[in-house]
Order: C-alpha cells, then sequence, then structure tokens
C-alpha cells in the first residue's frame, strides 16, 4: 500500500456528497482565476494552498476571512512562492472553544482513532487533550460522537467512506460545532495509490498532490492521455526508488504494487501507473521514453525495471513491446552503465512474437532479467526482480 494525500478540494467534495452537505468550494490551477468573478460580495473567504503542505497556516499558506477583491491578490502571491494549486472557501466565523479534532488512520487492530476538544492549529502543543482508541467495528462510536457533541451517524458515515473508498488516514481539524451545524474547516486524506482501480473514478492519479510539481515526465504522460484514446498514467511515488514499473491494466498493477508492499519494499517504488486501451507502438514508445528518463534519474545503487501486466484481451503485446524495445534501445548503453535489469511477466494477443523479441533484445544488449509469458503466476516477477536487488 503507498498512501498518497489527495486534494482538499478532492477530499471536501467526497466527504460533503456522502454526509449530504452542501458545498461551495473552488479550486484553481495556477493558470484559471476565471472562477473568482462568481465569488459573493457579501461574503468572507479562506484561501489556502492545496498542495498537501503540512502546517501550512503558520507558513502564513492560508489567509482566512478576506473580501472577493482581495483573493486573487492573494493566489497571485502564493504563486510567486511555487504553488499552482489553490482553494478557495467560504470563511465560518467561529470562537476558538468550538474547535475540535479527530482523525483516523489505518492500524494493524483495525481503526486508531485520535480526538479532542481542543483542535485548531495548536493541536501539538495540546497533546495531552487528545484520547485515543482503536476500533474493529461501531461499537465505541457513541463515547466518540458524546465527546465531540456530534451526531453518531455523522461518524459512521465518515467511516463508511474511509472504507469504501479505501482511505489510510483522514484528519479533520478544526471541526466546528456551531448552533448544531458541523463544519469540516479543514480536512485531509491520504488514499491508497494501490486502490484506484476498485473506486470506480471517486478518486484519482490527478487528484493526488505534491509539495513538489509534477515532474515533466508525468506532464508529457497526462498530455499523452488526453490526446489518445488509450489511457496512460504515471504518478512518481519516489524518485529515487530502485524499483520501476512498466504496467498494464489497472487489476494487474494493483497486484503487483501490493506485493512490493507484501515483501517489505514499498519506500522502494518508485513509481505508480499503467497503460491500457490498446495502444500504438508510437504512444507505448512515448511512454517507455518518460519512464526510462525518470529511472535513469533515481540515485538508487541498485535498479530494476518491471514490465508487467495480465492477460491482455485486446492489447497487442507485439505491437507494444516494439515500442517498448524501441525506448530502451535509445538508452541501452546507459542501462547497462547503471547495471539495470528489466524483468517482464505479460501475456495476450500475439504474445509468443511479442516476448520472443523482447528476450531477444535483452540478451543482446545484456539487460535481461527475467522474461516470461502467463505461464509464471504474475506475482512471482516481483520476486525474481527483488532477488536481483537483494543480491
Amino acid at each position: 500500500m503507498a498512501r498518497v494525500k489527495i486534494s482538499e478540494y478532492k477530499a471536501k467534495q467526497l466527504v460533503y456528497k456522502h454526509l449530504g452537505f452542501s458545498s461551495n468550494l473552488i479550486s484553481l490551477d495556477a493558470n484559471n482565476s476565471l472562477k473568482l468573478n462568481n465569488l459573493d460580495p457579501k461574503k468572507s473567504y479562506v484561501v489556502k494552498v492545496d498542495q498537501g503542505v503540512k502546517g501550512r497556516f503558520k507558513k502564513g499558506l492560508v489567509s482566512l476571512d478576506k473580501p472577493p477583491q482581495e483573493v486573487k491578490t492573494i493566489i497571485n502571491s502564493y504563486k510567486k512562492l511555487g504553488f499552482n494549486s489553490f482553494l478557495v472557501e467560504e470563511f465560518i466565523p467561529h470562537a476558538k472553544n468550538q474547535e475540535k479534532y479527530i482523525s483516523i488512520e489505518r492500524v494493524k487492530d483495525g481503526k486508531l482513532i485520535l480526538y479532542s476538544n481542543k483542535g485548531g492549529i495548536d493541536i501539538e502543543k495540546n497533546i495531552e487533550n487528545v484520547k485515543k482508541l482503536i476500533i474493529k467495528d461501531d461499537k465505541n462510536l457513541k463515547e466518540i460522537a458524546n465527546f465531540l457533541e456530534v451526531n453518531t451517524e455523522f461518524l459512521k458515515k465518515i467511516i463508511n467512506l474511509y472504507d469504501e473508498l479505501y482511505f489510510s488516514f483522514l484528519e479533520i481539524n478544526p471541526l466546528v460545532i456551531k448552533d448544531k451545524n458541523i463544519y469540516l474547516l479543514d480536512l485531509a486524506v491520504e488514499v491508497d495509490s494501490t486502490a484506484e482501480f476498485f473506486v470506480n473514478g471517486f478518486w484519482e492519479v490527478g487528484d493526488f498532490v505534491s509539495v513538489n510539481p509534477k515532474t515533466k515526465e508525468e506532464e508529457e504522460i497526462i498530455n499523452l492521455s488526453a490526446k489518445s484514446q488509450a489511457a496512460f498514467k504515471l504518478d512518481v511515488l519516489n524518485p529515487n526508488g530502485s524499483i520501476f514499473m512498466l504496467l498494464s491494466g489497472g487489476g494487474a498493477s494493483i497486484v503487483l504494487a501490493d506485493e512490493i508492499h507484501n515483501q517489505g519494499f514499498s519506500k522502494e517504488l518508485a513509481n505508480y501507473g499503467e497503460y491500457s486501451g490498446n495502444p500504438n507502438e508510437e504512444e507505448t514508445y512515448i511512454y517507455t521514453k518518460n519512464l526510462l528518463s525518470l529511472l535513469l534519474k533515481s540515485k538508487a545503487e541498485k535498479k530494476v525495471l518491471i514490465i508487467g501486466g495480465g492477460v491482455a484481451n485486446f492489447t497487442d503485446i507485439r505491437i507494444t513491446f516494439k515500442g517498448i524495445i524501441k525506448a530502451l534501445e535509445e538508452v541501452k548503453d546507459d542501462l547497462r552503465k547503471q547495471e539495470i535489469k528489466v524483468f517482464v511477466r505479460r501475456g495476450g494477443p500475439h504474445q509468443k512474437a511479442g516476448l520472443k523479441d523482447m528476450e531477444s533484445f535483452l540478451k543482446k544488449e545484456n539487460l535481461l532479467g527475467k522474461v516470461s509469458g502467463p505461464e509464471m503466476v504474475l506475482t512471482d516477477i516481483v520476486l525474481y526482480a527483488l532477488n536481483y536487488l537483494k543480491k
């Protein structure tokens, strides 16, 4: 499992809809300010940098109680600091003693719930007031709800959404109770990135946020996917990781990423992504070229490339492998110099020809780790790659 932050905008969209709350959230990137024209001149607003920055209020990246005419100026000041994603929402006046705290984190024995009636930016200074409880079901929710002065049903809905959408962590700080209404003034959510296939588009790679801007390679793949009938995804998890994956199909990519985690190498996983929808040779070449660029930049001492996937129904293995081999050919000397080995497990239309071409190329260039078709259990290719890293 790879825990990845999603934008507060997306997190609030998901949670508000599930709770039946109304929302007037505005999400902006660095090049889009037209949405600000719709701000209500009678209201005040909160402007935030929405890139997963921890402690952003104390870092001056949150502006409170601002009139509409100042919002654009504030966003421009954040842009000058290098940020490019922002959230604008209505300001909710409240007293300090109305701020509470709750977080949920998945742990071995269930869900760890931290909660306090003294929330806000100084929660860490008031750590002695934070209560802890590990829950496996709904039995203890009433105790937490009574302490926070919220309805038990509110917590049940939060927990249900947490499970349904594969959240790994959720934090509401502050949680404000005012005139019997509940306000989630600040919401942070991390998801299990390997579960994207199971959430039916409720969140996706494009919702992941990072203090660091996307690499040029990630941007290239976003553009490639937008222009193609096929689908391409690439997200950098650890730029200096030792395990790079070139995967086909969402289901197989999740299984292989999970296997890396289960083997204790999740911190070494450099990227997550996949291609699907029968891409042509040129598209596969472009995708592979960008992934190889990231692979060669990694400062890991030893590195592997796993080319994996299930048994395709439509994607032509021979054609896609031609594109992959073309990209490998261009950087074969650099790959050899860094002693990178390539491990392949794939099946589908024209697999025999595709696998033969791939194995022949990798052998000739001294890049061969292992090449196999669907006769090999899908996850075994991960074990071969990890054995090479362990040597």
